[in-house]
C-alpha cells in the first residue's frame, strides 16, 4: 500500500481520531483419570493505549483452498490472453505490489493509479484506491474482469482450468468438484487472507518489547501522533479505514480522484514510489509533501528523518523474512 492521501474525515471501522488540525471428551467411565495440573492463566496482552494495534494472526482458512489460491495467483491463464498472472502487479516475493510508478494494462498502456500492495489488504474496510469494493471477493472478481488488468472472467478461467487434468484434480480435492467460477474467486480470496505481515518492530514494541524501537523511531512516532498523522492512519492497518480528500492546504499529486481511501502504511518503506499517482519517489519526499499538503506544516530535517525512521519500523515479515528485504 502506498502512503496516506488525506486527513480529515471518518468512515466505517475508524478508530482513534485524536485532537488534530484536520481531523480495530467424552471419557470412558471405567478409566481412572488423573486430574490435569492447574495451569496459570495466559499472560495479559499489554495495552499501551495507542491508536495503532498489532497485526493479528492470519485467520483460519482451509489450507487446501489457500494452497490452490496461491497456485492460481501465479497462473497466467487468469488473464484473457494468458500473458500475465496476479503476481505480475502484486509481487509477493518483494512488496506485494511492484516497483513501477504505474503498471501497464493488457495493451501496454499505463494504468491510471499506482498499484496497491496485496499484503494486509484484507485488514482494510474497502478495496481499491477509491474503495469501490466491500469484499475481497468483489475486488478479485473485478480485477479478473477488468479490461485493464486481466480482461477475463471467472467463468472463462474456470473453463481453462477444467481442461487441465492436474488443476481439475486440485479443485476436486479442495472443493469436491471441478473448477467453477465461484471457486476460482474463493480460492484466490482464501490465499489473499493469508497475506498478513506480523512481527514488525513497531508491533513488537506495542506488544511490550521496549527495546524494539530506537530513540529516533520513538520520536518519530510521537511526532506522527502530535502532527495529526494518526487521525487517519490508525488501527490495525495504520490506515485503510477512512475515505479522505487530498490536497487540503496545498496540492498533492494528481488532482483526480479527489476522494480516496486512505491506504495502509504497513510495509510502507518497501512500496516506493508513493501516492495514488506514484509521484513521490522516496519516503522522505512523500512525508514532506504530505505534511505540507495535508497539515500545512513544513518539516525540519530532523522531523523528516524521525518520521521516516518510525515508518521503517512498520515493515513486517512474510514467511519468516522481512517484507521487501528491509531491515
Amino acid at each position: 500500500m502506498r502512503l496516506l492521501t488525506g486527513f480529515r474525515g471518518a468512515g466505517p471501522g475508524a478508530g482513534y481520531r485524536g485532537g488534530v488540525i484536520a481531523i480495530c471428551a467424552v471419557l470412558l467411565c471405567c478409566v481412572e483419570v488423573t486430574p490435569a495440573p492447574s495451569q496459570s492463566p495466559p499472560a495479559p496482552v499489554l495495552d499501551r493505549g495507542e491508536p495503532i494495534t498489532p497485526i493479528p494472526p492470519a485467520p483460519a482458512v482451509d489450507p487446501l483452498k489457500a494452497a490452490l489460491g496461491e497456485r492460481l495467483f501465479g497462473d497466467r491463464r487468469l488473464s484473457h490472453d494468458n500473458s500475465r498472472s496476479c503476481q505480475y502487479c502484486h509481487d509477493t516475493a518483494t512488496n506485494g505490489a511492484s516497483q513501477r510508478r504505474h503498471d501497464v494494462d493488457l495493451d501496454g498502456v499505463e494504468l491510471a493509479l499506482n498499484t496497491l500492495t496485496v499484503f494486509n489488504s484484507t485488514l482494510s474496510f474497502r478495496f481499491s484506491w477509491e474503495g469501490k469494493f466491500r469484499t475481497v471477493e468483489a475486488d478479485i472478481k473485478a480485477s479478473l474482469e477488468s479490461r485493464h488488468t486481466m480482461g477475463s472472467s471467472a467463468a472463462e478461467i474456470s473453463a481453462k482450468l477444467d481442461a487441465d487434468p492436474d488443476m481439475r484434480d486440485r479443485f476436486v480435492v479442495a472443493y469436491g468438484r471441478r473448477p467453477d467460477s465461484g471457486d476460482v474467486v474463493d480460492a484466490l480470496a482464501s490465499y489473499q487472507r493469508t497475506l498478513l505481515t506480523p512481527g514488525g518492530r513497531f508491533d513488537r514494541w506495542l506488544e511490550g518489547d521496549d527495546a524494539a524501537l530506537s530513540a529516533e523511531e520513538l520520536d518519530g512516532y510521537r511526532l506522527f501522533k502530535s502532527l495529526g498523522c494518526s487521525a487517519c492512519h490508525q488501527g490495525v492497518n495504520v490506515g485503510g479505514n477512512l475515505f479522505e480528500r487530498h490536497g487540503i492546504f496545498h496540492p498533492l499529486a494528481s488532482p483526480e480522484p479527489k476522494i480516496l481511501r486512505v491506504p495502509s502504511l504497513r510495509n510502507v518503506a518497501t512500496t516506493a514510489p508513493y501516492f495514488h499517482d506514484g509521484s513521490a519517489p522516496t519516503l522522505e519526499d512523500a512525508v514532506r509533501k504530505m505534511a505540507l499538503a495535508q497539515l500545512n506544516a513544513t518539516l525540519t530535517d530532523r522531523q523528516a528523518r524521525a518520521l521516516v525512521a518510525f515508518l521503517n519500523s512498520l515493515t513486517g515479515t512474510y514467511r519468516g523474512a522481512p517484507v521487501g528485504g528491509s531491515p
